[in-house]
Parts: structure tokens; C-alpha cells; sequence
């Protein structure tokens, strides 16, 4: 595993807020709502129950549960989807409060939530072990601490593979580690009482074909915006023409769309 040292963690959460401050993830997260929304009900939270949102994004997860009378927290690293959270909270006419702030050190006292979330979110910031104990530590003994988190084997897991090969890899254990129901056990070990993992998939379906699925990740979603700009042209030529192929495969759909199915381990834990 990975090491980071203290003089490279500031460098790397730099490049890591420069990622998911690009693009726009809300537009991209438009495209997600059906199979966020199967998550979100799978947990049956009930209305009055006080809900931390981690790595938040634009709201997506935190807005469905507010509308249900649920006392929502969302926090994300990145400013600009903070501002877009509040923005449609009020334009819904929704009570939600999101801040600014790391999965690694969140912002909140002990105990404070009945219900931790994070839709595929945390599992991106570099120090996964301080994820977990902040999940536990915000998380009130007995509350559900609930992640999505993408598989090494589903197709974001060789999407992210396939961009790695041209892009140098963070000095950071894969993100990818938390959708291994191994690891997952090992980071919340005694600090849950009981641990539930299963596999489920996101369906991305596109009304556009492969080629155009490319360029719109390429302009919407970070970790894929940023690995094109790291690259010459000849590069970019070559990571397109790879993931149109990665894309391509795997579609489902004929007639001009792209359907793709992307596995995620669906981890619900009860904090002991």
C-alpha cells in the first residue's frame, strides 16, 4: 500500500481539489439520478433522522432525502458544488445545510449523526483509513454508516484502469480498494457492530453513442477532464480512442445510445 508522507498530502489534496472542482458533476450527476435514488431507498431511512452527506457533490443524494423530511447535512471539497447544493435546495424550497469539508477531518462533534452516508464519493480521498474513523467518529453508536463505492472489476474500475496507464498514478492507495469487501472490513473492524456488502450495478445511459459518451465525461467529469488535459495531443488521441473502445464493448444499447452497466459494492454498517 501506498505511503503518503506529510510534505506530499497537501500537494496531492490540491490536485485532488483541482479534479473534482472541474468539469460540472452536477450536470454529469443528472444522468446518475435513477440508480442514486435506488441506493437512497435501499437504506430505508426514516423522516427526523439526522443525515451527514459525505463528498455530497452537488446534492443529489441530500436533496432526496430532505424532500422526505429528513434532517439533511451534505460537505464536499469542492466549493463550487456546495454553492450549486444550496442553489437547488432553495430553488426546491428544501431544508438542507452543506459546508465545505474533508472526508478526512469533517467538520462535525462526535455522535452527531444517526445516519453517514457517501454515494461514490469518499472513497476518493487519499487517506481511506482516516475516512473510516471520521465515519465512525461523526456516527452515533447504533447509526448506519452507508458508502457506494466503485468495484476494481466493474467498468469504472477498468475505465480508471485504462486512463492509468497514461496518466502517472497518485501516490495513494486505488480508490478502487474500497470497493473490496475485504478491505472494507478491515478499515471499519471493531468500530461496527455489523457490516452488510453486497454488489450492485449503475446503469449510465446515454441517448448519444460511445464516441460522444467520451467527450461528455471528458468535459463534465473530473478525474476524466483532468487526465486529458495532462496530455499532449497524440496522448489524448490515443485515451479516447481507448475508452470509445472500453465503451463500445460494453454497451448494451443499439440505435446510437451507450447503456452501460457499472458494478459498486453497497456497503451498510452499523456503528458498534
Amino acid at each position: 500500500m501506498s505511503v503518503i508522507t506529510d510534505n506530499g498530502i497537501e500537494t496531492l489534496k490540491s490536485r485532488l481539489h483541482a479534479t473534482w472542482t472541474s468539469g460540472d458533476y452536477d450536470l454529469f450527476s443528472r444522468y446518475m439520478e435513477k440508480d442514486a435514488r435506488a441506493f437512497y431507498e435501499r437504506l430505508r431511512i426514516q423522516p427526523g433522522a439526522q443525515l451527514l452527506d459525505v463528498a455530497c457533490g452537488s446534492g443529489q443524494l441530500s436533496l432526496m432525502a430532505a424532500r422526505d423530511g429528513i434532517n439533511v447535512t451534505g460537505v464536499d471539497i469542492a466549493e463550487n458544488l456546495i454553492e450549486r447544493a444550496r442553489a437547488r435546495a432553495v430553488a426546491q424550497h428544501l431544508h438542507a445545510r452543506f459546508e465545505v469539508g474533508d472526508a478526512e477531518a469533517l467538520p462535525f462533534a462526535d455522535a452527531s449523526f444517526d445516519v453517514v452516508v457517501s454515494l461514490i464519493g469518499a472513497m476518493f480521498a487519499p487517506r481511506p483509513e482516516r475516512v473510516a474513523s471520521e465515519l465512525l467518529r461523526v456516527s452515533v453508536p447504533g447509526g448506519t454508516i452507508a458508502m457506494a463505492n466503485w468495484t476494481a472489476g466493474g467498468f469504472i474500475g477498468q475505465m480508471f484502469k485504462a486512463i492509468s496507464r497514461f496518466i502517472a498514478p497518485a501516490n495513494m492507495p486505488s480508490p478502487v480498494l474500497w470497493g473490496d469487501e475485504a478491505v472494507v472490513k478491515d478499515r471499519f473492524g471493531a468500530g461496527v457492530s455489523d457490516l452488510k456488502l453486497t454488489r450492485q450495478f449503475y446503469t449510465f445511459d446515454y441517448p448519444f453513442p460511445a464516441r460522444e459518451v467520451v467527450n461528455f465525461f471528458r468535459q463534465y467529469y473530473g478525474p476524466t477532464n483532468r487526465a486529458f488535459a495532462s496530455l499532449d495531443d497524440v496522448g489524448q488521441k490515443r485515451l479516447h480512442e481507448e475508452l470509445e473502445s472500453l465503451w463500445s464493448v460494453n454497451n448494451r444499447a443499439s440505435s446510437g445510445c451507450t447503456v452501460v452497466e457499472a458494478e459498486y459494492l453497497q456497503v451498510v454498517a452499523t456503528r458498534a
